[in-house]
């Protein structure tokens, strides 16, 4: 069964994997449907050829050398071009927590290998069915897809910060998994933000204090534990530095404004 999206009347599949001689009956198939297919042999070249040509659907491995699949991942999920492509991520890496970062990181499917190619060609048929019924529904406007590479890193670390609060990665880690090194990191957050990238965490760890407080029952010293501080007493005193009052204070002054 032949897929036509309203965009391109043959769909056009990139394949991102370092190994392509390991998935070469894929690739046969995948000709064999006469879709149109581009191959790049690492994450970064992948990268740029997603955003030069926008491709309906991206099969992707994980361990690739240099950026991994799922810095990339990460990165085309926060590119206005590619932030809605549907990504399969198609490898080897199959234990528990690595599936579940990919779903996690927004591949719509997750395929091991070694893979029935029947199974692997339905599963990228019914993505691309998926993801015309959403064009269709809600279409993406056109313009954006010119955002500098600095803000598409930028958006990636603050979600990364935002999903790791309780136990924050190095610098040079997050700098990895956004697909750059820590100095270009620190530059990008200085010059978008005026805060080093570990203030700005400081900040994110705070506003969701705030909503927690706000929104849940949990104990101070819960809360605590979730945004990454040591001690409840650190804590209290970050967060009376910031907000002027305890956190008790501020869950009073809260519920009292909602009541």
């Amino acid at each position: 069964m032949k897929v036509d999206t309203p965009r391109n009347p043959v769909p056009h599949i990139l394949v991102i994997d370092d190994t392509p001689e390991d998935i070469r009956t894929l690739l046969v198939a995948l000709r064999a449907e006469s879709w149109r297919l581009t191959i790049a042999h690492d994450a970064r070249q992948g990268y740029q050829r997603a955003l030069a040509l926008q491709p309906d659907l991206i099969i992707l491995d994980v361990r690739m050398p240099g950026m991994d699949g799922f810095t990339l991942c990460r990165l085309l999920r926060e590119a206005p071009a590619t932030q809605r492509v549907p990504v399969i991520f198609l490898t080897s890496a199959g234990a528990l927590e690595e599936r579940v970062e990919g779903l996690s990181l927004g591949g719509v499917d997750y395929v091991l290998k070694p893979f029935a190619v029947e199974e692997v060609l339905a599963r990228i048929r019914i993505h691309l069915q998926l993801a015309w019924r959403e064009e269709v529904a809600a279409p993406v406007e056109a313009g954006g897809q010119s955002q500098e590479a600095d803000q598409v890193i930028l958006r990636a670390a603050m979600r990364l910060i935002a999903q790791n609060l309780a136990e924050l990665p190095s610098l040079a880690e997050i700098a990895r998994r956004v697909g750059t090194h820590d100095k270009r990191l620190s530059g990008i957050f200085r010059d978008n933000l005026g805060l080093t990238v570990f203030a700005y965490a400081r900040e994110a760890r705070l506003r969701k204090a705030q909503e927690l407080l706000a929104d849940s029952a949990l104990s101070v010293q819960d809360i605590a534990d979730l945004i990454g501080f040591r001690s409840a007493c650190n804590f209290t005193t970050a967060f009376r530095e910031r907000q002027g009052v305890t956190p008790s204070q501020y869950r009073q002054q809260a519920r009292g404004d909602a009541d």
